[in-house]
């Protein structure tokens, strides 16, 4: 994502979300900004959220080839509720809880206006389709759940009756639900995903907040949150192109186990026509990067080395961290940064 203020990103996620910083370091390919990591104590794949600070870039927006939102997990509906509370008590507006009938869902965006959402793990997909039948048939959206029928005053009203002060082990988020991005042709994008990219059609409903949409979502094996993509359906007389920017996306990472895995990815995209980078180290991992058919960037990351590389467990995120060829460079890299407070 991008942010054009290091600290009060750190400041949100660490102190309102409770999600740790894992690893300071700046842009590989751009020194004079902060990268900043944050996931779970380890900062294990699946529950990494990073930051690009772009001090000088204009407000982004979303719209057709850009992130649209993204979701992370909460355990259970109360500890669901219980996130509402803290975050309107911290001066956050949210909306919600939603029953999208797959998961319920709260609403909100971070300082830089990147949307967000906090999505419980059930009930699942299986609740109108068998596990075999996955995605088969388009299942629009039971009408007491649709925008404009819905008790928009009740939800307004559901939360917990208590402040919440401290975040309780039942209410840590437990990294990425799903990402949410814009397609001009679903059925292109739904090639792109389940042809190229060998994941599964798990679910083909529509927007609960605008049945003109398509909404499609792919997985892994049956769907299970932390591999989950979806997508929202427009065509480009329909939607705007979106942009990226401050409060948005750059680029989301898929993870492959290791680098024979990722070589032969690169392959497999090249041979289906795909212009796909050299493979790039990134210390922590190693990545290459290339475009769905609407232009978003992707990625397919390694899962290791990991972050204790240059760190140990209790010193994650506290100290700048460099790749060794930018080491000669850390007098003028920390020169251009406004240091942090963790």
């Amino acid at each position: 994502m991008v942010c054009t203020n290091a600290q009060l990103t750190v400041d949100f996620y660490t102190k309102v979300l409770g999600i740790r910083l894992v690893k300071k370091t700046v842009n590989f390919d751009d020194t004079d900004a902060y990268h900043l990591y944050f996931g779970d104590e380890k900062g294990t794949p699946g529950t990494l959220l990073t930051f690009f600070e772009w001090r000088n870039v204009p407000q982004g927006h979303w719209g057709i080839g850009t992130t649209h939102h993204l979701a992370l997990i909460a355990d259970s509906v109360e500890a669901q509720t219980k996130w509402k509370r803290r975050l309107v008590d911290h001066g956050v507006h949210v909306t919600g809880p939603y029953d999208r009938k797959y998961f319920r869902s709260i609403y909100f965006a971070d300082p830089d206006g990147m949307i967000l959402e906090i999505a419980t793990r059930g009930p699942g997909w299986t609740v109108d389709e068998p596990p075999d039948k996955l995605g088969a048939t388009l299942i629009a959206p039971p009408e007491e759940l649709r925008r404009g029928v819905r008790n928009e005053e009740l939800i307004e009203q559901m939360t917990w009756p208590d402040s919440v002060g401290y975040i309780t082990p039942e209410m840590r988020l437990q990294g990425i639900h799903h990402v949410t991005a814009i397609s001009s042709n679903i059925e292109r994008t739904t090639d792109f995903y389940t042809e190229t990219l060998g994941m599964r059609l798990v679910k083909k409903t529509l927007n609960y907040d605008d049945l003109n949409a398509p909404h499609y979502y792919f997985g892994v094996d049956e769907g299970k949150p932390g591999t989950v993509i979806t997508y929202f359906g427009y065509n480009h007389r329909q939607m705007r192109r979106g942009n990226v920017g401050v409060g948005m996306t750059h680029h989301f990472a898929l993870a492959v186990k290791d680098d024979e895995a990722q070589l032969e990815w690169r392959d497999k995209l090249r041979s289906a026509g795909l212009q796909v980078t050299p493979v790039l180290d990134r210390k922590y991992f190693r990545s290459i990067y290339f475009h769905d058919p609407d232009g978003h960037i992707l990625e397919i990351a390694t899962w290791g080395p990991g972050f204790f590389v240059d760190e140990d467990s209790k010193k994650l995120g506290t100290s700048l961290t460099l790749p060794p060829w930018l080491e000669s460079e850390r007098i003028a890299i920390e020169s251009s940064l406004t240091p942090l407070q963790v």
